[in-house]
């Protein structure tokens, strides 16, 4: 297990640097990827390399018209994370961002995603640290303190895929032609394809739950105990940059409940990420 340190690029670089090399040791394979948490954030860039990604995520309306505008998925599933149809040993890399600590049971949902990763396979996750100031903060004041927060660019369509027409679980969605109609893959024959509908920006993650797993505590005793290997630990402090963005108050009460709770919630960070690899032998042991 890593020291916690400072990530040398977003989370979002970072886990699509680690997934790029993981293709490259299995250059004869195509990548199977699943995106939890698919309702939320971008996917992962793996360039030009051959994948198959699958979204997994609560069902709520925003999550679902999200969901629904993302070009990268080909097939998604929305609804309860504990029964979703997770074969076993089927996906190379589980991809987990702003997810673990809003759902509830997520140690079982944590299980689920292990038990469908390949030996050898990669979980990246980042997270909301409940045992800091900031996860106290966001689980104890209203939402509309939340006036900004991390905002997400839609990732651009993989280019292997250009000038071909929709392709993935989004071009299940009727889309609009330009005479008015609703109409799927099936279009009038001739007609100009209809521009795409602009995804669902939202300005701060879905609310949290904070199962004790999700901390980095949480998060470390859980690997120790399924046998993972924490091969990267990183810290940042993105939310408590957003909050209140240019104003200093969220430092200001993260400091606070930091002082009173004399260092038990720290304010040093808000948000942790993970690079977590699961053993080629099951038997392996994380000393």
């Amino acid at each position: 297990m890593t020291d916690l340190r400072t990530p040398p690029v977003n989370d979002g670089d970072l886990f699509s640097e680690r997934a790029r090399q993981y293709a490259l040791e299995k250059p004869l394979q195509r990548i199977h990827i699943l995106e939890a948490g698919c309702g939320w954030g971008t996917g992962l860039d793996l360039g030009e390399r051959e994948r198959l990604v699958t979204g997994v995520d609560m069902d709520t309306p925003e999550l679902r018209a999200y969901t629904c505008e993302r070009p990268d998925l080909d097939t998604w599933h929305l609804g309860d994370l504990r029964t979703a149809p997770l074969p076993p040993r089927a996906f190379d890399i589980v991809h987990a961002s702003y997810l673990i600590e809003r759902v509830p049971h997520a140690e079982l949902v944590l299980d689920r995603f292990v038990a469908a990763l390949k030996p050898g396979g990669l979980l990246l996750v980042h997270l909301r640290d409940r045992n800091t100031a900031f996860g106290f903060l966001d689980r104890t004041l209203p939402r509309w303190l939340h006036t900004s927060g991390r905002r997400r660019r839609p990732r651009p369509a993989r280019g292997r895929g250009q000038g071909k027409g929709q392709r993935g679980a989004h071009a299940r969605v009727p889309q609009p032609d330009p005479a008015g109609r609703t109409g799927g893959p099936a279009a009038a024959e001739g007609a100009a394809p209809a521009a795409r509908p602009v995804p669902v920006v939202r300005t701060s993650p879905p609310p949290a739950t904070y199962d004790r797993v999700a901390s980095r505590a949480g998060m470390r005793w859980y690997c120790v105990m399924r046998g993972l290997v924490v091969s990267e630990e990183y810290t940042s402090r993105q939310a408590i940059d957003a909050l209140g963005a240019g104003t200093g108050l969220a430092e200001l009460l993260c400091r606070l409940v930091s002082a009173t709770t004399r260092g038990r919630l720290t304010a040093d960070h808000s948000e942790v990420t993970l690079v977590i690899r699961k053993p080629e032998n099951r038997f392996a042991r994380v000393i």
